[in-house]
């Protein structure tokens, strides 16, 4: 794929700010895309997933792609722990493929997929598990010789399967394997984006008085935090009204939580700054002086947009 059809596809995922999630924020009732185009890349969000749903209790279905072997995916999972081959000898991991979640059908179809993802997240319940995730990697489109039409319209009819049910599931398209054009609807099609990169941060507006922050406000990010909240105040220096968003945010140092402060203390023009965090982010500003800001706000809960 050609560089610029790759920086093109992330582009149209990095357009969906308001729903771009790091992969620590997935939860039941998410269907998330992500696109790579390194397996290092791959590996790393797939790791992360597994052992987070791993510790919540969730049972996970591994679908790499078609001819990375079983000991492969289980090596780098494991890193040198007994944890994930104790997970897949009690069946609380199950490595497999499109080919084996279908049988016997052998020609993919939507209704098939969907009707045996909704067994197995049942059974998962059943078996004692608090939900079901599910990785796959798009790969399988090419091996079982399945049409894009077929795949795109699983990809924008699934909602039935996530709302209000115990199941997640992150679609992994390489941009390597798919032109920029089907990336762009496929990154629409989801509720959900994934960051890419672990231990990034994002920014977007996705209304011109939100900034959106996602990913992880810590030493390597502060930077790029700082340097987001100035541009918003400037921003919105018209408006003199700004709200930021956090409730992405998988972390948020104290340095990064003071410059917050400090940001705002000093946007002596506006008129209100909010921001929308967790309980724990509220009581940790808080705790560093969130209330001697006059014109700063603190909400729990996410925006309308």
């Amino acid at each position: 794929m050609p560089a610029r059809d790759a920086e093109a596809a992330q582009a149209a995922a990095d357009g969906n700010c308001d729903r771009s999630i790091p992969v620590h924020r997935m939860r039941p009732g998410d269907h998330a895309f992500v696109s790579y185009d390194d397996d290092e890349t791959r590996w790393e969000v797939l790791t992360a997933f597994t052992w987070l749903g791993l510790a919540r209790g969730e049972k996970v279905i591994v679908l790499p792609p078609p001819g990375v072997p079983e000991y492969e995916v289980l090596d780098r999972l494991d890193a040198g722990s007994p944890a994930v081959a104790a997970a897949r000898r009690r069946g609380q991991l199950v490595i497999s493929s499109m080919a084996q979640l279908i049988a016997p059908d052998r020609e993919f179809t939507a209704e098939r997929q969907m009707f045996r993802l909704a067994e197995e997240a049942a059974r998962a319940i059943r078996d004692g598990y608090r939900a079901l995730r599910a990785f796959i990697d798009m790969h399988w489109v090419a091996a079982l010789g399945a049409a894009i039409a077929a795949m795109e319209h699983r990809e924008t009819h699934a909602a039935h399967l996530f709302t209000g049910h115990p199941y997640s599931e992150i679609c992994a398209y390489d941009r390597r394997a798919f032109t920029a054009e089907t990336l762009r609807a496929m990154a629409r099609a989801h509720p959900r984006n994934l960051m890419e990169r672990l231990g990034s941060l994002r920014a977007g507006y996705p209304l011109p008085q939100l900034l959106h922050l996602s990913g992880e406000a810590d030493a390597a990010t502060r930077e790029r935090f700082t340097a987001a909240l100035r541009e918003a105040v400037d921003r919105t220096s018209v408006h003199r009204r700004l709200t930021v968003d956090l409730t992405d945010l998988h972390f948020l140092s104290f340095g990064c939580a003071g410059d917050l402060l400090s940001i705002a203390h000093g946007a002596t023009g506006h008129e209100r700054i909010t921001v929308l965090c967790d309980s724990y982010l509220s009581l940790t500003l808080r705790r560093l002086g969130a209330d001697a800001v006059p014109h700063l706000t603190l909400a729990e809960g996410r925006p309308r947009c």
